[in-house]
Parts: C-alpha cells; sequence; structure tokens
C-alpha cells in the first residue's frame, strides 16, 4: 500500500487548540459552599429515583 500525505497527517496539528474558557482559570476566586444537609437529602432522593426508573432507548 502507498503513503500519501494524508495519510502522514497527525491529526491532533490540524486545527489549533482553542482558548482554555475563562471559568478553568484559577484567580484565586472564592470556594464553592458545601451543600447543606437538605440539598444532600434531595440529591439522595432524585438519585434513588433515576436509579429505579427503566432507562428508555433515544429515537
Amino acid at each position: 500500500m502507498s503513503s500519501t500525505p494524508h495519510d502522514d497527517l497527525d491529526h491532533t496539528l490540524v486545527y489549533p487548540e482553542p482558548p482554555a474558557h475563562p471559568n478553568w482559570r484559577g484567580r484565586g476566586t472564592a470556594k464553592p459552599r458545601p451543600l447543606t444537609p437538605v440539598q444532600q437529602e434531595h440529591n439522595r432522593e432524585l438519585l434513588a429515583l433515576a436509579l429505579r426508573k427503566p432507562r428508555t432507548s433515544a429515537a
């Protein structure tokens, strides 16, 4: 099989990497607040409900 210039192309270098989103930079911003016990319980209930439901197939 013959090699063409297209076969030798490194696809990771085809397009430049976009700049990082501003939220990814750590500028000493405040840390997120911890969840309250009420929020934690609510999340547990939602997770339990999601785990009980049968999965539906995407059309």
